[in-house]
């Protein structure tokens, strides 16, 4: 049955995600918090982290914040690819050729015990 009258359309992302220019590196962002759309995803996508899970690890969080990072993410994909890649770059950049944490474990540890770690 046709319907002559317009609906309004309500933008749920809008009252979830914010992008507001020195906030975060203007990159978008949970309303009210400085989690990143792309915190959100890479615990999603390559963690492997449930909505659920994402929310009990971050209780100021809501179901309705995360699947609107998601929804975020999928309709701007690339950009958020490319913001994630640039971050890992920078942070790749920063570590230079520094040993990690575990590195440097291992290698003060006993030579009988080293041996079990590579």
């Amino acid at each position: 049955m046709a319907n002559d009258q317009t609906t309004p359309v309500l933008c749920v992302s809008r009252e979830h995600i914010e992008i507001t220019p020195g906030v975060c590196g203007g990159k978008p962002r949970i309303a009210g918090h400085r989690i990143k759309v792309q915190h959100v995803v890479v615990w999603h996508e390559r963690m492997g982290l449930s909505p659920d899970e994402i929310v009990s690890q971050h209780p100021g969080l809501t179901l309705g914040d995360v699947h609107a990072a998601l929804t975020y993410y999928y309709d701007h994909k690339g950009e958020i690819e490319a913001s994630i890649r640039e971050d890992e770059e920078f942070a790749d950049k920063l570590r230079g050729n520094a040993p990690s944490i575990f590195e440097k474990a291992v290698s003060a540890m006993p030579q009988t015990i080293r041996f079990h770690f590579g």
